[in-house]
Protein backbone atom coordinates (compact mmCIF):
# COMPACT_ATOMS: atom_id res chain seq x y z
CA UNK A 1 0.00 0.00 0.00
CA UNK A 2 1.17 3.44 -0.63
CA UNK A 3 0.67 6.67 0.56
CA UNK A 4 -1.96 7.41 -1.57
CA UNK A 5 -5.63 7.26 -0.61
CA UNK A 6 -6.12 4.11 -2.00
CA UNK A 7 -3.72 1.75 -4.47
CA UNK A 8 -6.44 -0.52 -5.78
CA UNK A 9 -10.27 0.80 -5.73
CA UNK A 10 -13.09 -0.90 -6.89
CA UNK A 11 -16.08 1.43 -7.75
CA UNK A 12 -19.37 0.87 -8.69
CA UNK A 13 -23.08 3.47 -8.09
CA UNK A 14 -26.85 3.20 -8.06
CA UNK A 15 -28.21 0.21 -7.15
CA UNK A 16 -31.47 0.75 -5.88
CA UNK A 17 -32.44 -1.46 -3.23
CA UNK A 18 -36.17 -1.23 -2.55
CA UNK A 19 -36.71 -0.88 -6.86
CA UNK A 20 -40.00 -2.13 -7.69
CA UNK A 21 -42.16 -1.94 -5.14
CA UNK A 22 -39.27 -3.86 -2.58
CA UNK A 23 -39.22 -6.49 -5.27
CA UNK A 24 -37.68 -9.49 -3.93
CA UNK A 25 -36.57 -10.43 -6.97
CA UNK A 26 -34.29 -7.12 -7.23
CA UNK A 27 -33.19 -7.42 -3.96
CA UNK A 28 -31.80 -11.21 -4.73
CA UNK A 29 -30.10 -9.21 -7.55
CA UNK A 30 -28.83 -7.02 -5.88
CA UNK A 31 -27.19 -9.27 -2.83
CA UNK A 32 -26.00 -11.19 -6.06
CA UNK A 33 -24.29 -8.29 -7.72
CA UNK A 34 -22.95 -7.77 -4.45
CA UNK A 35 -21.39 -11.20 -4.16
CA UNK A 36 -20.17 -11.02 -7.50
CA UNK A 37 -18.77 -7.45 -7.42
CA UNK A 38 -16.74 -8.66 -3.88
CA UNK A 39 -15.22 -11.67 -5.91
CA UNK A 40 -14.28 -9.56 -9.27
CA UNK A 41 -12.63 -7.06 -6.71
CA UNK A 42 -10.21 -9.34 -4.98
CA UNK A 43 -9.15 -11.01 -7.87
CA UNK A 44 -7.64 -7.79 -8.52
CA UNK A 45 -6.43 -7.36 -5.64
CA UNK A 46 -8.47 -4.37 -4.37
CA UNK A 47 -8.31 -2.71 -0.97
CA UNK A 48 -10.61 -0.22 -1.61
CA UNK A 49 -14.14 0.04 -2.22
CA UNK A 50 -15.96 3.44 -3.42
CA UNK A 51 -19.98 3.61 -3.64
CA UNK A 52 -21.50 6.67 -5.92
CA UNK A 53 -24.85 7.16 -4.35
CA UNK A 54 -28.45 6.06 -4.64
CA UNK A 55 -27.66 2.79 -2.11
CA UNK A 56 -31.74 3.24 -1.34
CA UNK A 57 -34.61 3.89 -4.53
CA UNK A 58 -37.35 5.42 -1.58
CA UNK A 59 -36.42 8.64 0.18
CA UNK A 60 -39.30 8.45 2.83
CA UNK A 61 -39.14 4.85 3.95
CA UNK A 62 -37.54 1.51 4.44
CA UNK A 63 -39.32 -1.57 3.61
CA UNK A 64 -38.45 -4.36 6.61
CA UNK A 65 -37.31 -6.48 3.81
CA UNK A 66 -35.35 -4.08 1.83
CA UNK A 67 -33.41 -3.27 5.06
CA UNK A 68 -32.51 -6.58 6.26
CA UNK A 69 -31.17 -6.82 2.74
CA UNK A 70 -29.40 -3.27 2.69
CA UNK A 71 -27.59 -4.02 5.95
CA UNK A 72 -26.54 -7.90 5.53
CA UNK A 73 -25.12 -6.50 1.66
CA UNK A 74 -23.35 -3.06 3.16
CA UNK A 75 -21.73 -5.44 5.86
CA UNK A 76 -20.16 -7.65 2.97
CA UNK A 77 -18.97 -4.85 1.65
CA UNK A 78 -17.38 -3.58 5.26
CA UNK A 79 -15.57 -7.00 6.13
CA UNK A 80 -14.29 -7.37 1.88
CA UNK A 81 -12.31 -3.99 1.92
CA UNK A 82 -9.84 -1.74 4.01
CA UNK A 83 -11.59 0.95 3.09
CA UNK A 84 -15.37 1.82 2.02
CA UNK A 85 -15.99 5.19 0.99
CA UNK A 86 -19.86 5.59 0.29
CA UNK A 87 -21.31 8.69 -1.05
CA UNK A 88 -25.03 9.41 -0.40
CA UNK A 89 -26.91 10.12 -3.77
CA UNK A 90 -30.01 12.38 -3.95
CA UNK A 91 -32.21 9.22 -3.84
CA UNK A 92 -30.11 7.94 -0.10
CA UNK A 93 -31.28 11.60 1.31
CA UNK A 94 -34.99 12.13 2.39
CA UNK A 95 -34.78 15.78 0.95
CA UNK A 96 -33.92 16.80 -2.29
CA UNK A 97 -31.82 19.74 -1.81
CA UNK A 98 -30.34 19.32 1.88
CA UNK A 99 -28.26 16.42 2.96
CA UNK A 100 -29.31 16.63 6.95
CA UNK A 101 -31.04 13.34 6.89
CA UNK A 102 -30.21 10.10 5.18
CA UNK A 103 -31.61 6.63 4.57
CA UNK A 104 -28.29 5.01 5.17
CA UNK A 105 -27.03 6.17 8.46
CA UNK A 106 -26.66 3.12 10.10
CA UNK A 107 -23.85 2.33 7.73
CA UNK A 108 -21.79 5.01 9.84
CA UNK A 109 -21.16 2.53 12.44
CA UNK A 110 -19.77 0.22 9.89
CA UNK A 111 -16.15 0.22 11.17
CA UNK A 112 -14.20 -0.07 7.50
CA UNK A 113 -16.80 2.76 6.62
CA UNK A 114 -16.60 6.18 5.61
CA UNK A 115 -19.71 7.99 4.97
CA UNK A 116 -19.58 11.10 2.63
CA UNK A 117 -22.55 13.24 3.26
CA UNK A 118 -20.30 16.53 3.14
CA UNK A 119 -17.11 17.29 0.73
CA UNK A 120 -14.20 15.13 1.20
CA UNK A 121 -10.71 16.09 0.12
CA UNK A 122 -7.41 14.13 1.00
CA UNK A 123 -4.55 12.78 -0.71
CA UNK A 124 -5.41 14.58 -4.46
CA UNK A 125 -8.60 12.64 -4.43
CA UNK A 126 -12.10 14.59 -3.62
CA UNK A 127 -15.22 12.62 -2.83
CA UNK A 128 -18.44 14.73 -3.13
CA UNK A 129 -22.02 14.09 -2.65
CA UNK A 130 -25.16 14.93 -4.05
CA UNK A 131 -25.07 18.38 -4.45
CA UNK A 132 -27.65 21.23 -2.81
CA UNK A 133 -27.71 24.82 -2.32
CA UNK A 134 -24.33 26.76 -4.14
CA UNK A 135 -22.18 23.78 -3.24
CA UNK A 136 -21.25 23.71 -6.86
CA UNK A 137 -19.24 26.65 -6.62
CA UNK A 138 -17.13 24.93 -4.32
CA UNK A 139 -16.82 21.76 -6.06
CA UNK A 140 -15.59 24.34 -9.12
CA UNK A 141 -12.44 25.21 -7.34
CA UNK A 142 -11.03 21.60 -6.56
CA UNK A 143 -7.86 20.83 -7.69
CA UNK A 144 -7.15 16.58 -7.53
CA UNK A 145 -6.45 13.94 -9.67
CA UNK A 146 -9.42 12.22 -8.86
CA UNK A 147 -12.65 13.26 -8.19
CA UNK A 148 -15.94 11.18 -6.84
CA UNK A 149 -19.25 12.17 -6.91
CA UNK A 150 -23.01 12.03 -7.71
CA UNK A 151 -23.67 14.89 -9.94
CA UNK A 152 -26.29 15.77 -12.31
CA UNK A 153 -24.56 17.59 -15.30
CA UNK A 154 -26.30 18.48 -18.15
CA UNK A 155 -25.83 17.03 -21.76
CA UNK A 156 -24.97 14.04 -20.85
CA UNK A 157 -27.83 11.16 -21.62
CA UNK A 158 -29.99 9.82 -18.44
CA UNK A 159 -30.34 6.75 -20.25
CA UNK A 160 -30.40 5.67 -23.67
CA UNK A 161 -33.17 8.30 -25.06
CA UNK A 162 -33.05 11.20 -22.91
CA UNK A 163 -30.20 14.04 -22.52
CA UNK A 164 -30.32 15.90 -19.42
CA UNK A 165 -31.58 19.77 -20.40
CA UNK A 166 -29.43 22.20 -18.83
CA UNK A 167 -31.00 24.05 -15.88
CA UNK A 168 -28.54 25.69 -14.66
CA UNK A 169 -26.31 24.88 -11.42
CA UNK A 170 -22.83 22.15 -12.27
CA UNK A 171 -21.87 21.94 -15.23
CA UNK A 172 -19.10 20.35 -17.11
CA UNK A 173 -16.42 22.96 -17.60
CA UNK A 174 -16.81 23.67 -14.04
CA UNK A 175 -15.19 20.12 -13.33
CA UNK A 176 -11.73 20.79 -16.26
CA UNK A 177 -9.12 20.66 -13.21
CA UNK A 178 -9.46 17.20 -11.97
CA UNK A 179 -7.51 14.67 -13.75
CA UNK A 180 -10.86 12.18 -13.66
CA UNK A 181 -13.79 12.79 -12.53
CA UNK A 182 -15.78 9.37 -12.31
CA UNK A 183 -19.69 9.87 -11.22
CA UNK A 184 -23.04 7.99 -10.71
CA UNK A 185 -26.44 9.53 -10.98
CA UNK A 186 -27.14 8.95 -14.41
CA UNK A 187 -27.19 5.05 -15.02
CA UNK A 188 -25.86 4.88 -18.66
CA UNK A 189 -22.02 4.14 -18.84
CA UNK A 190 -20.88 7.24 -21.13
CA UNK A 191 -17.93 9.55 -20.62
CA UNK A 192 -16.68 12.79 -22.53
CA UNK A 193 -13.02 14.65 -21.62
CA UNK A 194 -12.35 13.76 -18.19
CA UNK A 195 -15.94 13.04 -17.04
CA UNK A 196 -16.71 9.33 -16.72
CA UNK A 197 -20.39 7.83 -15.96
CA UNK A 198 -19.75 4.75 -15.08
CA UNK A 199 -23.03 2.95 -15.18
CA UNK A 200 -25.01 1.44 -12.64
CA UNK A 201 -24.60 -1.71 -11.41
CA UNK A 202 -27.15 -3.64 -13.45
CA UNK A 203 -29.80 -2.73 -15.99
CA UNK A 204 -32.85 -2.21 -14.21
CA UNK A 205 -36.18 -1.09 -16.46
CA UNK A 206 -36.67 -1.30 -20.19
CA UNK A 207 -35.13 2.43 -20.30
CA UNK A 208 -31.83 0.33 -20.48
CA UNK A 209 -33.25 -1.76 -22.75
CA UNK A 210 -30.44 -3.90 -25.02
CA UNK A 211 -27.90 -1.65 -23.23
CA UNK A 212 -25.89 -4.16 -20.93
CA UNK A 213 -22.57 -2.47 -20.13
CA UNK A 214 -22.81 -2.33 -16.82
CA UNK A 215 -21.40 -3.54 -14.07
CA UNK A 216 -18.12 -1.82 -11.64
CA UNK A 217 -14.59 0.31 -12.30
CA UNK A 218 -11.75 -1.05 -11.76
CA UNK A 219 -9.09 1.43 -10.81
CA UNK A 220 -5.40 1.40 -10.00
CA UNK A 221 -3.69 4.63 -9.27
CA UNK A 222 -2.28 6.37 -12.02
CA UNK A 223 -3.42 3.87 -14.57
CA UNK A 224 -6.56 4.14 -16.87
CA UNK A 225 -9.70 2.66 -15.65
CA UNK A 226 -11.54 -0.74 -16.69
CA UNK A 227 -14.92 -1.24 -16.97
CA UNK A 228 -15.99 -4.93 -16.14
CA UNK A 229 -19.60 -5.99 -17.20
CA UNK A 230 -21.75 -8.18 -14.96
CA UNK A 231 -22.19 -11.13 -16.95
CA UNK A 232 -25.44 -12.48 -15.32
CA UNK A 233 -27.01 -9.06 -15.07
CA UNK A 234 -30.88 -8.94 -15.84
CA UNK A 235 -31.35 -7.67 -19.11
CA UNK A 236 -33.84 -5.91 -21.05
CA UNK A 237 -35.10 -6.30 -24.13
CA UNK A 238 -37.79 -4.80 -27.09
CA UNK A 239 -38.44 -6.09 -30.42
CA UNK A 240 -40.46 -6.78 -32.95
CA UNK A 241 -42.16 -10.96 -32.95
CA UNK A 242 -40.56 -11.27 -36.24
CA UNK A 243 -37.30 -10.75 -35.13
CA UNK A 244 -37.90 -12.63 -31.60
CA UNK A 245 -39.24 -16.01 -33.68
CA UNK A 246 -36.57 -15.65 -36.43
CA UNK A 247 -33.41 -16.27 -33.50
CA UNK A 248 -35.17 -16.54 -30.19
CA UNK A 249 -31.83 -17.26 -28.90
CA UNK A 250 -30.79 -14.34 -29.88
CA UNK A 251 -32.80 -12.56 -27.31
CA UNK A 252 -34.22 -14.81 -24.30
CA UNK A 253 -32.72 -16.30 -21.09
CA UNK A 254 -32.95 -16.89 -17.47
CA UNK A 255 -32.85 -13.31 -16.88
CA UNK A 256 -34.35 -11.38 -19.69
CA UNK A 257 -37.20 -9.42 -19.30
CA UNK A 258 -38.72 -8.97 -23.01
CA UNK A 259 -40.83 -6.73 -24.48
CA UNK A 260 -42.98 -7.80 -27.75
CA UNK A 261 -44.17 -6.02 -30.64
CA UNK A 262 -46.82 -7.38 -32.26
CA UNK A 263 -45.68 -6.57 -35.49
CA UNK A 264 -47.02 -9.52 -37.44
CA UNK A 265 -50.82 -10.89 -38.94
CA UNK A 266 -51.16 -12.67 -35.95
CA UNK A 267 -54.22 -13.10 -33.31
CA UNK A 268 -53.30 -12.27 -29.89
CA UNK A 269 -54.42 -15.86 -28.69
CA UNK A 270 -52.01 -17.59 -31.39
CA UNK A 271 -49.23 -14.93 -29.63
CA UNK A 272 -50.42 -15.85 -26.19
CA UNK A 273 -49.38 -19.18 -27.23
CA UNK A 274 -45.76 -18.69 -28.72
CA UNK A 275 -44.74 -16.17 -25.48
CA UNK A 276 -46.10 -19.39 -22.93
CA UNK A 277 -43.39 -21.64 -25.34
CA UNK A 278 -40.84 -19.23 -25.07
CA UNK A 279 -41.62 -18.95 -21.57
CA UNK A 280 -41.11 -22.10 -21.26
CA UNK A 281 -38.35 -22.71 -22.95
CA UNK A 282 -36.03 -19.76 -21.98
CA UNK A 283 -37.70 -19.25 -18.46
CA UNK A 284 -37.43 -15.60 -18.84
CA UNK A 285 -38.31 -13.46 -16.02
CA UNK A 286 -41.27 -11.96 -18.14
CA UNK A 287 -42.42 -11.44 -21.42
CA UNK A 288 -44.88 -8.90 -22.00
CA UNK A 289 -46.27 -8.73 -25.71
CA UNK A 290 -47.38 -5.10 -27.44
CA UNK A 291 -49.82 -4.46 -29.73
CA UNK A 292 -48.86 -2.02 -32.39
CA UNK A 293 -50.36 0.91 -31.64
CA UNK A 294 -47.67 3.46 -33.05
CA UNK A 295 -47.88 4.58 -36.44
CA UNK A 296 -44.50 4.99 -38.41
CA UNK A 297 -43.80 7.14 -41.13
CA UNK A 298 -41.28 7.22 -43.31
CA UNK A 299 -40.06 10.46 -44.54
CA UNK A 300 -36.56 11.89 -47.10
CA UNK A 301 -35.39 12.62 -43.04
CA UNK A 302 -35.59 9.05 -42.47
CA UNK A 303 -37.94 7.23 -39.96
CA UNK A 304 -40.18 8.52 -37.27
CA UNK A 305 -41.12 6.60 -34.11
CA UNK A 306 -43.85 7.76 -32.17
CA UNK A 307 -44.05 6.21 -28.39
CA UNK A 308 -47.15 4.97 -27.06
CA UNK A 309 -49.56 6.54 -24.81
CA UNK A 310 -48.45 3.94 -22.04
CA UNK A 311 -43.93 4.76 -22.81
CA UNK A 312 -45.04 8.23 -22.67
CA UNK A 313 -47.21 7.71 -19.32
CA UNK A 314 -44.67 5.65 -17.69
CA UNK A 315 -41.83 7.75 -18.70
CA UNK A 316 -43.42 10.62 -17.24
CA UNK A 317 -43.85 8.92 -13.96
CA UNK A 318 -40.56 7.33 -13.49
CA UNK A 319 -39.54 11.26 -13.21
CA UNK A 320 -41.75 12.35 -10.50
CA UNK A 321 -39.12 13.34 -7.09
CA UNK A 322 -41.42 13.18 -4.20
CA UNK A 323 -41.07 12.37 -0.38
CA UNK A 324 -44.60 10.96 -0.02
CA UNK A 325 -45.56 9.30 -4.00
CA UNK A 326 -44.47 6.04 -4.70
CA UNK A 327 -43.46 6.02 -8.47
CA UNK A 328 -43.45 2.55 -9.00
CA UNK A 329 -46.56 2.13 -7.58
CA UNK A 330 -48.27 4.47 -9.53
CA UNK A 331 -46.61 3.03 -12.50
CA UNK A 332 -48.03 -0.74 -11.13
CA UNK A 333 -51.38 0.98 -10.41
CA UNK A 334 -51.34 2.39 -14.17
CA UNK A 335 -50.20 -0.61 -16.10
CA UNK A 336 -53.17 -3.02 -14.26
CA UNK A 337 -55.97 -0.13 -15.03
Amino acid sequence: MTDNLFDKAAVFTDIHYGLKQNSHQHLKDCSNFVDWFIVEAKLRKAETCFFLGDWHHHRASINIATMNASLRDLKKLNDAFDKVYFITGNHDLYYRDKRELNSIEFARDLSNFVMVDDMFEQDDVAIVPWLVGDDYKTVAKMECKYMFGHFELPFFKMNAMIEMPNHGGIQASMLDKPDYVFTGHFHKRQYNSNIHYIGNAFPHNYADAQDNDRGYMFLEWDKEPIFVNWPECPKYVTCGLVELIDDPAKFLDATTYARIKLDVDISYEEASFIKENFMDKYKCREIQLVPVKEVEEEYEAGEIHFESVEQIVVSQLQTIESNTIDTDKLINIYQNL
